[in-house]
């Protein structure tokens, strides 16, 4: 008890002075403990680590990464934390913030370094010819594309690795296998989406979220809000969507566990479209909903606008 209270006091000691600790040696037999910000990352952390790696969420299942408030509980988990792993991309706008002030010495892995960015432009057209246009540089769903996360899981091994070498074997073994998992699952993404005619492929969400997945795969999203749930629709991008919905014959709109259901409701009543049921974007459903893992989540979300969209 005294070697740890002495160590929080020279962790704080630094903190004031502006002097960087080391980072913790993952003793031998104990588990690396691993930080993640939002639910969909603690689980890739998870498939790679096994049970070597105890992972902890910052942002629990069906909540929004977006608007999270850190609490004091959470500045004393980064603080204890071996290792923080972290979408990046302007996603978790507070993490800076709450590193600094938990005085973390862990290393930050960016899972999502190296995958190929997309503009997160959020877009409604007018009579004019104007577009309203989201001040967002960058769309940081990078993970709703199975092919970023291959890039994601290597981060994460690669990672663990540097921390835990005495179980670098096992991190790569898992990684491997892990990534095997999402070649069959975009391959199976891509022939049920050459399922649905060309014409249905249009799809009403919450907010920007799918830009990745339409990249990848050719379905279109369209989004009364932005790529953050952090600024509300305004009525007029509101109503361009359900003279849109109306315009295109657009099939079908979809709610987002994170979001509230009554705007989307609205949008469908009036815009003729029917509720295509529920897809998971930013977080993971609780351990006994259809999305547990990040390979449920893709294929509930899968199966979603497949029975929506799909022909007979």
């Amino acid at each position: 008890m005294r070697g740890t209270v002495r160590l929080a006091w020279l962790a704080g000691l630094a903190l004031w002075l502006g002097v960087s600790l080391p980072a913790r040696a993952v003793p031998d037999g104990e588990k690396v403990r691993a930080v993640a910000s939002f639910s969909i990352l603690g689980d890739l952390v998870r498939a790679v680590g096994g049970p070597h790696v105890a992972v902890t969420n910052l942002v629990d299942p069906d909540s929004d990464a977006h608007g999270f408030s850190p609490s004091p509980a959470d500045a004393k988990t980064l603080a204890r934390a071996d290792i923080v792993f972290v979408n990046g991309l302007g996603l978790e706008g507070w993490l800076d913030r709450l590193i600094r002030a938990s005085g973390t010495r862990a290393p930050v892995v960016v899972a999502s370094a190296g995958v190929k960015t997309i503009a997160a432009v959020h877009a409604h057209a007018h009579a004019d010819g104007g577009h309203d246009h989201d001040d967002h540089a960058l769309d940081p769903h990078a993970w709703q594309s199975v092919a970023n996360v291959r890039i994601y899981v290597a981060n994460i091994r690669d990672g663990l690795a540097k921390v835990d070498p005495v179980h670098a074997d096992a991190y790569r073994a898992a990684a491997e296998a892990y990534t095997a998992q999402l070649d069959e699952l975009d391959q199976a993404v891509r022939q049920a989406v050459e399922k649905i005619p060309p014409a249905n492929r249009r799809i009403i969400t919450t907010h920007d979220a799918f830009g990745y997945f339409a990249d990848a795969y050719g379905l279109r999203f369209i989004a009364p809000q932005g790529v953050s749930t952090d600024s509300e629709a305004s009525p007029r991008d509101v109503a361009e969507i359900i003279r849109q919905i109306r315009r295109e014959k657009v099939p079908a709109v979809f709610l987002e566990n994170i979001s509230d259901p009554r705007q989307m409701e609205l949008i469908a009543r009036e815009g003729g479209a029917r509720i295509g049921g529920k897809v998971y974007s930013d977080a993971l459903s609780g351990p006994d909903g259809p999305a547990a893992t990040y390979l449920d989540m893709m294929r509930s979300n899968l199966r979603a606008f497949d029975a929506a969209l799909a022909p007979g």
